[in-house]
């Protein structure tokens, strides 16, 4: 059975650091294209980073230079290392992947930039 598991989300100062992992079991993430999704209240959810089975990476624009997300395959894990925090960073982020026509979500964890 899969299961996405996230963690490391919080509260966090403007300018501050957090890192989110994703733990997968029943896959191995190595295989998959990898994604970071974020839903801010009254907003679509939006695809923030993508890690694909080759290693490459791609950003969204408004989080280019500021996010990095990478795996360890030892640990069959995601993360997103998110510096220089703004407060329009603030959402639920979820791990997420797809196989076939089927996505699979994990159940999220809350980021929270403010004073």
């Amino acid at each position: 059975q899969v299961q996405l598991v996230e963690s490391g989300g919080g509260l966090v100062q403007p300018g501050g650091s957090l890192r989110l992992s994703c733990a997968a079991s029943g896959i191995l993430v190595s295989r998959y294209a990898m994604n970071w999704y974020r839903q801010a209240p009254g907003n679509q959810r939006e695809l923030v980073a993508t890690i694909n089975s080759d290693g490459s990476t791609n950003y969204a624009d408004s989080v280019k230079g500021r996010f990095t997300i990478s795996r360890d395959n030892t640990k069959n894990t995601v993360y997103l290392q998110m510096d220089s925090l703004k407060p329009e960073d603030t959402a639920v982020y979820y791990c997420n992947f797809r196989r076939s026509t089927t996505n699979f979500w994990g159940q999220g964890t809350q980021v929270t930039v403010s004073s």
